[in-house]
């Protein structure tokens, strides 16, 4: 079953790829992506290191075998540093948009990030309301417009899908981090206490790591953003569930290269899961 490739829309920061055999299972990449476009480079202090360190690296091309056990794949290609899809759009605090009209509570990384994970300054200045507006039209909104079509359209066809938001996470945590300097599971599934995805989805996620030989751990330290909370809703046929993958698994953080033979190995075992999401009947 090979990919069939297709960009929505032309020139933007995303690509879906569908199957030629589809099945109702969609994998969402929203962080793997690299590109700070020229024209924010001025308002965003995004040293390589720290575009490579916050992105999920390589998780695109963990998953690359999606589409040919029948998923349908979409990958935002752009930095989070430049805006994060992982999160609402009105997450937005005063300090990063002191114009917006209604701010929530301190964030330093909201939908705009102005913190990094270690802690660095990352905007030269706040944005302005109409700055916000801009980013969100031209990467956020794009790409949860979508992300909703496909899923739309796959339980349209097959009563159901299932959203696989595809993650990857430090081995520990960091300093502004949940459980700093702590080794975490090799792979972390969030639902959100089990509320996102109907529990055979969950247990076949659970079964398919163990038996791989790998760690897992729910929700902890990460229970599920708000991609998979927003559209995570089973008993509209909707089932969502976030993986993140241990990066000390196949990558080496130190210098963000990749690992092999571990890659390789990792790769296989994500594309037998998303196999048997495929084949699952809910």
């Amino acid at each position: 079953m090979l990919g069939q490739l297709e960009t929505i829309p032309e020139g933007s920061h995303l690509t879906l790829v569908r199957p030629l055999e589809q099945r109702p299972v969609l994998v969402e990449v929203p962080h793997s992506g690299l590109t700070v476009p020229s024209e924010l480079v001025p308002s965003i202090d995004a040293p390589r290191d720290g575009v490579l360190r916050d992105s999920d690296l390589y998780v695109d091309e963990l998953y690359a075998d999606a589409p040919q056990k029948g998923a349908s794949m979409l990958v935002a290609h752009a930095s989070r540093y430049v805006v994060d899809l992982n999160r609402a759009a009105d997450d937005v605090d005063l300090d990063t948009v002191p114009d917006h009209p209604a701010p929530r509570g301190i964030q330093p990384r909201g939908v705009v990030w102005r913190m990094t994970t270690d802690g660095r300054a990352l905007m030269r200045r706040p944005l302005t309301y109409a700055e916000l507006e801009q980013r969100l039209s031209r990467f956020h909104r794009p790409y949860h417009a979508a992300l909703r079509s496909e899923l739309t359209r796959l339980r349209a066809r097959f009563g159901y899908a299932v959203l696989l938001a595809a993650h990857s996470m430090p081995s520990t945590g960091r300093i502004l981090t949940t459980g700093r300097l702590v080794r975490r599971a090799d792979v972390v599934p969030g639902t959100r206490g089990g509320s996102t995805a109907d529990r055979r989805v969950i247990d076949l996620v659970d079964a398919h790591f163990r038996d791989a030989g790998l760690s897992v751990r729910h929700d902890d330290p990460y229970r599920g953003g708000y991609t998979t909370a927003h559209y995570g809703r089973p008993r509209d046929g909707w089932h969502a569930i976030q993986i993140e993958l241990n990066r000390g698994l196949y990558v080496d953080e130190a210098t963000s290269q990749r690992r092999e033979p571990e890659f390789s190995e990792l790769r296989r075992v994500l594309s037998e899961l998303v196999a048997k999401l495929s084949s699952l009947e809910l």
